[in-house]
């Protein structure tokens, strides 16, 4: 029996520990290769380089490295350095987590949405806390939940975005399957001159305020619990589609 090949990728870039760290831990569940972006991709949510050829180097046996996005990295392996279609797609360890809006930005689950558009079982790992990361516990983890996937489906037409708090494994007390929560930042655009005094913006940083109520990802990984959210690519709000039906007549 033709043993599981896994692609492995992340949004961080092929030199960040945690991609090192998730290839290390799902290896023994078959032939794992990571295809990684050569630099930091954080926040490219699911952009695709179409206006330029994209350069693939192998760094070293199944290691290599695409000069653009992780969806770059996705659909070239997929179609171009893999030997066949994947059996699972891990993307990550992220350093630091993807809970709920910062899903829409993040590369590191857009990299499993592509994963999944391919037909992919696709899993996305990230590490709560912050500096400096310790990725052995999120590694365990990692390699028993790809192995769940390996062997039981996922839901249809979905990825996993699993978050892991940042404890001990004897504090971590469980898994919990949650639902994307919500945020919003205060003060997250800072104003800062140049040496001319031109006045420029800085997106990123500020105070997070969370809202959504009970089960949803923040909330499991406050409360130590690993987080586990089904995210579908059907976009559509369904009830927003009965109200129009029912409401918007012309």
């Amino acid at each position: 029996m033709e043993q599981p090949l896994i692609l492995v990728t992340n949004d961080d870039g092929v030199y960040a520990p945690g991609v090192r760290a998730l290839h290390e831990a799902v290896n023994p569940l078959g032939q794992a290769i990571i295809v990684a972006p050569d630099r930091d991709n954080s926040a490219v949510s699911h952009s695709l380089t179409m206006n330029r050829p994209l350069k693939v180097t192998e760094l070293e046996k199944n290691i290599y490295t695409v000069d653009g996005t992780p969806t770059d990295c996705v659909t070239i392996a997929t179609n171009k350095i893999l030997p066949r279609k994947p059996d699972l797609l891990v993307s990550g360890i992220n350093p630091g987590p993807n809970l709920g809006d910062d899903i829409s930005y993040s590369g590191t689950v857009s990299a499993a949405i592509e994963g999944t558009m391919y037909g992919v079982p696709s899993l996305a790992f990230s590490l709560g806390g912050t500096h400096p990361f310790n990725f052995e516990v999120a590694a365990a983890v990692a390699w028993k939940l790809a192995s769940m996937a390996l062997n039981m489906h996922l839901p249809p037409k979905s990825l996993l975005n699993i978050n892991i708090p940042p404890l001990p494994a004897g504090e971590i007390k469980g898994i919990s399957f949650t639902r994307q929560g919500r945020r919003r930042y205060q003060d997250a655009i800072q104003e800062t001159p140049d040496p001319w005094g031109r006045k420029h913006y800085w997106i990123g940083g500020g105070t997070v305020h969370w809202s959504g109520g009970d089960n949803t990802d923040e909330q499991a990984i406050r409360q130590g619990y690993i987080s586990v959210t089904p995210i579908q690519l059907d976009l559509t709000n369904h009830e927003g589609l009965s109200y129009l039906e029912q409401q918007w007549k012309m």
